[in-house]
């Protein structure tokens, strides 16, 4: 689609609301002795606001001529309403991780780092690396403790402390299913709801030329690179592969990526794949591969994010005005099992390093966040990004795109406010069913047993266990590995790593029911 049409289309419709995931660090420095932006200290009493520096991962935020990450109208009022001088520093996004750890490791520590990764979380809290925030909390910011759910705050708590300020998850669970009805119409089917049923509409994509072009160029169904957007398949079947997946057998919580149920997941997915209705380069469909084909009518039958009606789903429709796209319920497997991946409550992880300057103005950073804050960040400021008219939320959405880079500081300490959620999803278009999405993903979730803080087994194996599964099972689906080779995945799997975060779960899932 030319740029002309693009720029057209967002002025007719609401533009793409991307969620932006945050990683960010914040230093900052007790109110009397904090050091200046040079570095300098300021003196007690000198009226020099106390610094906060903060390292993030912007995500490739873009901002309007003139601004960046620490010069716009955001940071500006942020600084005004804390007195704190709040600074960032943005590494790329490329081996975010790894650069927390360079920085973990160096002499200067920033004093708030916000991580989407409970893998990291945990490894430093297991080092000792990071403070227990209980008292600062009680002292700076109680209200800190009413705007986040208990479950939120049971997964940032170890061993009774509280190590971190908890971001809420705005999505549920992770996926729902969508297709081209007017692809459906246009071969004579009904929206499946059965496995079998979505299996021969697959064929029928694969094989019965859906769009009317006389070329073999479109999938049955697609799937993203490392397996992801294969939830609704796995949930066919009564599992979900996560580390974080657990569910009860016998007494006992074991993980779904080893059960026999994502066994026979598996065998499904590989039959399609053999028989050319899966797409045959699924491996290779990095997110924005995958968007382009959606955009492009190549796909017509997916596991969409509750945004993609408002992303690759809304510029196919604008490449394509006969494209007509609809949820569908999520397939039911031959047991009446279906379902998708439930998301954890916690998107990320707002910590404090053991050796920060200025931990106090942290804590109320985030407090203000959360708070006093939370909506002129959240929706943009009132009358400049937004009005209200008859009861609704109106947006200025070329404002409102300009200025979109605030969700980095939302994400730090992010809520769920569920008035202001339904204001902001509807405000963007009724027609993109974004609450509704939310919704149907929400009544549809898998939900895994085991609820508790990220075991330290997670954070020493998790990483390197779920990335031999994102590679063996993407190699069992594209026939490169025989279906056996699951038990002898199974059995790796529990001798690097995976035995002793069975033991941890449990001994959670134990003194969990001993309690009850």
């Amino acid at each position: 689609m030319d740029a002309a049409r693009r720029m057209a289309a967002i002025r007719a419709a609401p533009a793409i609301w991307i969620l932006l995931g945050t990683c960010l660090i914040a230093g900052c420095r007790a109110e009397g002795d904090a050091g200046s932006a040079g570095g300098k200290a300021a003196e007690p009493g000198s009226g020099v606001p106390p610094t906060v520096r903060v390292v993030a991962n912007g995500l490739n935020a873009k901002y309007p001529e003139g601004m960046d990450i620490d010069s716009n109208p955001y940071i500006e009022n942020i600084r005004k309403r804390t007195n704190l001088d709040v600074r960032f520093t943005i590494p790329p996004s490329d081996g975010f991780d790894a650069k927390l750890n360079v920085i973990m490791a160096s002499d200067d520590i920033p004093d708030l780092i916000s991580t989407s990764n409970a893998n990291w979380f945990v490894h430093y809290v297991n080092r000792q690396a990071l403070m227990p925030l209980d008292e600062l909390i009680d002292r700076y910011a109680p209200g800190l403790r009413k705007r986040f759910p208990q479950e939120a705050w049971d997964q940032v708590t170890v061993d009774g402390r509280i190590y971190a300020i908890p971001s809420l998850n705005e999505a549920p669970g992770g996926y729902l299913m969508y297709t081209r009805k007017d692809w459906l119409d246009r071969l004579g089917l009904q929206p499946p709801t059965t496995l079998d049923e979505y299996y021969a509409v697959m064929r029928a994509f694969a094989e019965q030329d859906p769009d009317g072009n006389g070329k073999d160029d479109t999938a049955g169904l697609s799937i993203r690179e490392n397996m992801g957007g294969a939830s609704p398949l796995f949930g066919a079947f009564g599992t979900q592969v996560s580390i974080l997946a657990w569910y009860e057998r016998d007494g006992r919580l074991v993980n779904g990526t080893v059960l026999p149920e994502t066994k026979e997941a598996l065998a499904f997915m590989a039959k399609l794949y053999k028989e050319k209705l899966l797409d045959q380069q699924f491996m290779l469909n990095k997110t924005a591969v995958f968007n382009e084909k959606i955009a492009n009518g190549k796909i017509g039958l997916y596991a969409a994010s509750w945004s993609d009606t408002r992303g690759p789903i809304l510029d196919n429709r604008l490449n394509d005005p006969k494209a007509e796209w609809i949820p569908l319920d999520f397939p039911v497997g031959r047991d009446g099992r279906k379902g998708t991946n439930a998301s954890q409550p916690v998107r990320y992880y707002s910590v404090v390093p053991a050796a920060a300057a200025n931990a106090a103005g942290a804590v109320k950073l985030l407090d203000f966040l959360s708070g006093a804050g939370y909506r002129d960040i959240k929706l943009g400021f009132e009358n400049e990004i937004w009005t209200r008219k008859d009861g609704k939320m109106v947006i200025d959405f070329a404002e409102h795109n300009k200025h979109f880079y605030r969700g980095v500081y939302s994400n730090l300490a992010d809520i769920a406010e569920p008035g202001v959620t339904k204001d902001r999803l509807d405000g963007l278009g009724m027609q993109f069913r974004l609450n509704e999405n939310l919704s149907r993903i929400g009544e549809n979730l898998i939900k895994s047993d085991f609820t508790g803080t990220t075991v330290p087994a997670m954070g020493i194996y998790g990483a390197n266990l779920e990335k031999d599964m994102q590679e063996t099972f993407t190699k069992i689906v594209a026939g490169a590995l025989p279906l056996s080779e699951f038990d002898v995945f199974v059995e790796r799997w529990y001798k690097a790593g995976g035995e002793q975060m069975t033991a941890e779960v449990n001994a959670w899932y134990a003194g969990r029911n001993k309690k009850k």
